[in-house]
């Protein structure tokens, strides 16, 4: 099993990743990334769930030593959520400050995660953070925090997944440096799942077979396939002891759909597999 990562919180919302993440570069991406934060640029991650953005970013943040900050976007995400509000606490009135404050002050990587699930009226506070005024006013505050060099905003979506409704607008999205994501060639998804899954090369084949047979399902039954993670917790649950079939139908078919009829195609792909 892959041991968990070290870390260090600085903050309740900073933390500084001290192990390095695994990752396995497809491209050039991680070289754009770092000419991206030396030109104090903010950098769009777009790709399919589970492809590895997240993983990619904490790898960035360790490389380049930098704290970092992430913020899973949903629906119910304020601007305060975002840049703080004032909080009773005992019998006094405090300001905390909220996850992309913190990051501005701190010189972190600022990490949005599917930013597109925010609020619309939410996403606008990042807008003059990504231009070249790199400032956050904090109105509740009367606070213009110029953003020091070390501050960098990256934020991810999957455009496949995305309803009409939900798309990065293009006042949002030509602010930044665009990287796009996929999933790996069979090989590296293969050496991926054995590091991350513990398990050996030819039941990471297999796994790696199932989720190419999954995606080719996309738009027959499956809004997606499988991603990579869920063929980790698969390789994990296996690697426990797990029966293989036992542990995809578990980490995979069931944590793909609810529908009764894909469930069963599902569960003759595992069993075709394995």
């Amino acid at each position: 099993m892959t041991a968990v990562r070290p870390t260090h919180a600085i903050s309740p919302q900073l933390v500084q990743i001290t192990d390095e993440p695994y990752y396995r570069s497809a491209a050039d991406e991680a070289d754009v990334f770092i000419a991206a934060a030396g030109a104090c640029l903010p950098v769009l991650l777009k790709g399919p769930t589970g492809c590895g953005k997240t993983r990619f970013v904490e790898h960035m943040a360790w490389r380049l030593k930098r704290p970092l900050v992430t913020v899973a976007c949903h629906d119910d995400l304020t601007a305060a959520d975002l840049v703080g509000r004032y909080l009773i606490v005992g019998d006094e009135t405090v300001w905390m400050d909220g996850p992309l404050t913190a990051a501005v002050r701190a010189g972190a990587i600022c990490y949005l995660d599917e930013v597109v699930e925010a609020r619309k009226d939410t996403t606008v506070v990042i807008h003059p953070l990504t231009d070249t005024r790199r400032a956050l006013p904090v109105e509740k505050r009367g606070e213009y925090l110029v953003a020091p060099p070390d501050f960098m905003l990256v934020i991810s979506y999957n455009p496949g997944y995305q309803s009409v409704l939900k798309e990065l607008k293009p006042s949002t999205r030509q602010r930044f440096v665009a990287l796009d994501f996929d999933y790996p060639d069979a090989t590296g998804e293969t050496q991926i799942v054995i590091s991350e899954g513990g398990v050996d090369e030819a039941t990471a084949r297999r796994l790696v077979k199932l989720g190419e047979l999954t995606r080719k399902l996309k738009g027959a039954g499956l809004d997606e396939g499988a991603g990579t993670r869920l063929l980790i917790h698969a390789a994990r649950l296996i690697a426990a002891g797990m029966n293989p079939q036992t542990a995809c139908t578990a980490a995979v078919a069931r944590a793909l759909s609810d529908d009764p009829d894909v469930m069963r195609s599902l569960d003759d792909l595992i069993r075709t597999v394995f």
